[in-house]
Parts: C-alpha cells; structure tokens; sequence
C-alpha cells in the first residue's frame, strides 16, 4: 500500500493509492501527564484543547511544521494509518511532505517517526513542490510555476521549472501566527485573554488581509469573543469588529508579502517573466483568508490565483507521487 501524507503542524490528511484522501484531522493527541499514555487522537482530541484537567495534556506534536514531540508524532501517525487503512499490508510505503527550510536532523526525525509507525520505506518531498503538483501546475516543463503554500506553521514560497525547485523562501508564519496575533491584539487592546479556539474562530468568521466589502457587507461585520479579564480576571464578552482582526493580522500577513517578494528577486529573468504571464498561485488554509490574494497582487504587480481546494493540494501532491512513483520520482528527496 503506498500512502501519501501531508503532516501539517494544524491538520494531518492521508492519500492512499486507488482511494484518493481517505482522512484529514486534526494534528492533536491528548496523553496522560504521568504516563504519556495516548488518550485520542485527532478531532477528538482538538476537543480537549483548553478543556482538560491537570492529569491530562493536549499536545500538537508539530509546530512550524517540524516534530516537536518525537512519542506524540509517532503515536499520532500509527493512529491515523490504522484508521484510514484498516487491514493494510505491512510493506507501507509513504510519500510524506516536509517544509523546504527543515534542517537534516529534522527530516531524519520525520522519516524515523514514519518507520516506527509501521512504513517500509519513506520518501520526503517538499511541501511547495507537493502544493504545484497537487494544485495542477505543470511543474515538469520548461516553464516557471510560482506557489504560495500557506499553512498552519510555515509559509512556502517558490518557483518551480523542469520538476525542480529553482529559488525559494521558508517562512515559519501560518496560521497559527495568524491566530497568535489576534490574541495578541485582543490582549493588548482590550485587556482580554483569549485561546486559540477562540482566535481561530475570529480569523474564520471575519478575518480578512484586504478591504473587500460586497453583498455580505463583510467590513461591517462583528464577531463576539468571550475570555477573562487580564485585570481582575472575571469572565468577559468582546465585540470585535472585521477592521480590528484585520490590523492585528496585518504583520503576519506583511512577513508573507516580504517573502514573495524576495522570491521573486532571485527568481531568473526567464522565469520572471513566466511568474508575470501565468500568475502565482496560493495554496493551504491560508489562502482562504478573504483579500489576501487582492493584497498580494497589489504588492506584486502580478495576477494571483487561489488554487481549487488549497487545503487538499498538499496531499493531492503527494497523492500523486504515491500513483505514480516511478514517474514522479525525481521530484522527491532523498533521505
């Protein structure tokens, strides 16, 4: 059985050969304090985040989009293989996706957490490369593709041409800088304390890089958070407005800006050339912040795309190197 796995710091997707994305949960897994015992894994476990008692620990085991916890990650990909393909045979065979900025040691920690997992053999490719592919780019050609892949700890940006990365930038911002900025913001503004949940759900419900007022007068809608005072301490409602979520995300969202940028400074004149003509195209939950394509055409001066289902393309990516591994072979790394 070939399986490819998109092992993002929010959210773990798996592609098996001839099923296509048999799973996608959360990169969360609750364990007992002491004993480090695994209690769930993956949407149930998210449940528990800044819910749980002392005895019992939420823990993300990939933050920036490198293992964080070595125990947590393996449990956590044993757990997801076994329920996404039950009564698989042992000799497994994984494409698994890595941030293009990871060191040596960080990806020999990915490759060996994937064979105590139960793979045969692991082959890496990186996430950017896995996006173009997935996103339906024609990375093999003599022609430059430009990919912004924005996930829940890095941002990837790059141009591929001739099934190889030709000049590229690993940002650790995500999503989860997105969310921390908010609480931030809110923390710092208003003197409300806030978790992660709950900042998630602000940049989903109003969160925006751009002005993009229309039918559903999205400038003019509010959000409602709750959280404790930071002085004094006692519960609290917060009305926050679409303008105020879109300065606190206004940093984050730059540091992407400035990468694409430097990007584009050392891509080739040839290739340039390409990126103006074809567009850049954004990939990962990040793209589906409303204006930032808006914003960052602005700032380029080229046309930017959102790719068609930008949360799956990562995994199709690697879906598609698991189909045809031979062909697809010379994109992957070797480890």
């Amino acid at each position: 059985m070939d399986i490819g796995i998109d092992l993002g710091t929010a959210n773990t997707l798996l592609y098996a050969r001839g099923q296509g994305i048999v799973l996608n949960e959360p990169s969360v897994v609750a364990v007992h304090g002491d004993s480090r015992k695994a209690l769930s894994v993956g949407t149930e476990a998210k449940e528990t985040i800044g819910r749980t008692p002392g005895s019992i620990v939420a823990i993300r085991p990939l933050r920036d989009g490198v293992i964080s916890d070595f125990e947590a990650a393996e449990e956590m990909i044993r757990h997801f293989v076994r329920k996404a393909v039950p009564g698989r045979k042992s000799r497994t065979r994984m494409v698994v996706c890595v941030p293009s900025g990871v060191t040596q040691v960080e990806r020999r920690a990915i490759v060996h957490a994937s064979q105590r997992a139960g793979a045969k053999s692991v082959h890496l490719i990186e996430e950017p490369m896995a996006a173009a592919i997935g996103a339906g780019l024609p990375v093999s050609d003599p022609r430059g593709s430009m990919v912004v892949d924005i996930g829940g700890g890095t941002t990837e940006v790059a141009v591929i041409s001739l099934g190889g990365i030709v000049t590229s930038q690993s940002l650790r911002v995500g999503g989860d800088r997105l969310d921390k900025a908010i609480t931030d913001y809110v923390r710092k503004e208003h003197g409300l304390l806030i978790g992660e949940r709950t900042a998630e759900d602000t940049k989903v419900a109003i969160g925006s890089a751009w002005p993009v007022p229309g039918s559903n007068g999205l400038e003019e809608r509010t959000f409602t958070v709750r959280g404790r005072e930071k002085v004094g301490g006692l519960p609290k409602t917060l009305l926050l407005t679409a303008r105020e979520v879109r300065a606190a995300l206004d940093e984050p969202v730059e540091s992407i800006i400035t990468a694409v940028l430097a990007t584009l400074e050392e891509c080739p004149p040839e290739l340039a050339g390409d990126v103006m003509e074809y567009g850049i195209v954004l990939t990962g939950g990040g793209a589906l912040l409303p204006g930032l394509d808006l914003r960052m055409a602005s700032a380029t001066g080229i046309p930017v795309f959102v790719a068609d289902a930008p949360l799956d393309c990562v995994v199709l990516g690697a879906g598609k190197c698991a189909e045809d591994f031979e062909g697809l072979e010379k994109v992957l790394q070797a480890v």
